[in-house]
């Protein structure tokens, strides 16, 4: 079942991958094809006869390997063998617009992890927003929720969140 799976929502993780990276820093070597590739090694893990509740279970996983996978790459980023602290500065201003530098990135992973001791329903649905790119919508749909209910959640979790990351605006 699985091995039929992924043909039948390649395409759509592929959209919610470039979507997500579309946002990451220009520098960013990561391509949405490996990242989706990659997302689903990591969820078939040598257990090709894994199942899935629904889409919405499924999503949730791949929403949550995608996540995984860049919190990986941005510590590796960080790391001392890479250059630790030190920041690659180019001289175009669209890096200097950018918003997810590892930094960023490795703050809301923590944040994250926190909140979803506090509220695990609101941070699925931030993993799914931020990570998987889906709309309040989709990942209402995808949670089995009202769309309202989704807006509040995602009211919710956007205040949590920048108490928790100190209440900068980025």
């Amino acid at each position: 079942a699985t091995a039929q799976l992924l043909p039948l929502v390649y395409e759509e993780l592929r959209r919610l991958a470039a979507d997500k990276l579309d946002h990451e820093r220009p520098d960013h070597t990561l391509q949405p094809t490996a990242l989706v590739h990659e997302a689903y090694v990591r969820l078939v893990d040598g257990n090709s006869d894994r199942t899935w509740d629904h889409r919405g279970h499924f999503f949730a996983a791949a929403a949550e390997a995608m996540r995984r996978i860049l919190i990986d790459r941005a510590r590796t980023k960080q790391s001392a063998r890479r250059g630790g602290q030190r920041r690659r500065v180019a001289l175009e201003e669209s890096v200097i617009a950018a918003m997810d530098s590892p930094d960023q990135l490795l703050d809301l992973d923590a944040a994250l992890t926190r909140f979803q001791s506090v509220e695990p329903r609101a941070a699925e649905l931030v993993k799914l927003r931020f990570f998987a790119g889906l709309t309040n919508r989709e990942v209402a749909a995808l949670l089995s929720i009202s769309p309202r209910t989704a807006d509040d959640l995602w009211a919710y979790a956007r205040a949590w969140l920048f108490r928790e990351l100190g209440g900068s605006e980025s």
